[in-house]
C-alpha cells in the first residue's frame, strides 16, 4: 500500500470514528434535552430493592407490561428475583441502616405472600 493510500485510509477511519462519536453524543444530547425525559434517581439500596420488587411483582402478574398493557406470570423468574433479594439481605447483614433493613424485610414478605397466591 502506498503512503497516499495509507493516508487516505487513516483519514477515512478518522472521519468514521468522528461520525460515530458525533452520533452518540447527539443522541445523548437529544435525550437530555427532551422535556419529558427525566434523569434517573440517584443510585441507592432503596432504589435497587424497589426495582427488584417491581420486577418480581410484574413476573407475578401484579403489574401489567407497560408496552402491551397485559400481565404475564413467570413464577420461576419471580422466585429468582425473590431469592436474589434474600441473598442481598444476607450479604448486607449488619451493614444496612434501620430503614433499609425494614424495607428489605417488608419487601421480601410482600413478595413471598404474592408468590404463594399465584397459581
Amino acid at each position: 500500500m502506498s503512503d497516499l493510500d495509507q493516508q487516505q485510509v487513516a483519514k477515512e477511519e478518522s472521519a468514521a470514528s468522528e461520525n460515530d462519536n458525533t452520533d452518540s453524543v447527539s443522541s445523548v444530547e437529544t435525550a437530555s434535552e427532551s422535556p419529558t425525559t427525566q434523569p434517573p434517581p440517584p443510585a441507592s439500596f432503596e432504589m435497587l430493592v424497589s426495582m427488584l420488587f417491581s420486577q418480581a411483582m410484574s413476573m407475578l402478574g401484579q403489574i401489567p407490561d407497560p408496552q402491551t398493557g397485559k400481565t404475564t406470570t413467570n413464577k420461576p423468574f419471580a422466585k429468582y428475583t425473590i431469592d436474589t433479594l434474600e441473598m442481598l439481605g444476607q450479604k448486607t447483614e449488619g451493614n444496612l441502616n434501620d430503614n433499609e433493613s425494614k424495607m428489605l424485610s417488608q419487601t421480601l414478605h410482600a413478595l413471598r405472600m404474592a408468590y404463594i397466591e399465584v397459581k
